[in-house]
């Protein structure tokens, strides 16, 4: 915050043509000098660099989201892509056993009912294995969504509660100059 400039020398010239005494007209330009020092103004400069670093602000966290939303794409592909691979292995496999059994049926009717059975549970689990995996993700997608959301709303959150301050500051000052200005009426009614 800066202090405004005052011009006491004019302020004096102007109350002394006025008809008021030299010695009240100093004393008078000493109390409102007095009270432009003593108010903590926001001037035009402080309020551009304020909104200069809300701005830089907001676009560092939307850069940052950026990359970790970024970040998450990736690592659901690389996932994907994994889970997808290993149910490709798993088809081989399954396809490499089925086959075994084929050969097999001929001696051991009994043995490949077995094990074909086994497959079937093997497979179903390997499917209940990739649903829930997959929902897991979903999940998880869905509370770094959440995440996201909650540091947004806590960034917008801050903004209200500094644009608030700023607010009651400048109603204080303007509350301090209406009341300074009944003062010095009454000031240049009594000399």
């Amino acid at each position: 915050m800066a202090a405004v400039a005052f011009d006491t020398l004019q302020f004096v010239e102007t109350l002394t043509e006025a008809g008021v005494p030299a010695r009240q007209a100093k004393a008078f330009s000493n109390v409102v000098r007095k009270s432009y020092e003593d108010a903590d103004l926001a001037t035009t400069q402080d309020m551009t660099e304020l909104r200069h670093e809300i701005s830089n602000l907001r676009t560092q966290d939307i850069t940052q989201l950026r990359y970790e939303i970024s970040d998450l794409r990736k690592d659901v592909d690389t996932k994907h892509e994994s889970l997808h691979h290993e149910i490709s292995g798993l088809r081989k496999d399954m396809d490499t056993k089925h086959e075994s059994l084929r050969h097999e049926i001929s001696g051991l009717r009994k043995d490949m009912d077995t094990k074909h059975e086994s497959l079937r549970h093997e497979i179903s689990g390997l499917r209940k294995d990739m649903d829930t995996k997959h929902e897991s993700l979903r999940h998880e997608i869905g509370d770094l969504r959440k995440d996201v959301d909650i540091r947004h709303d806590s960034l917008r959150h801050q903004v209200k509660e500094l644009e608030l301050r700023l607010t009651i500051k400048l109603g204080t000052i303007v509350v301090a100059a209406t009341s300074a200005i009944p003062l010095l009426f009454r000031l240049l009614h009594l000399s």
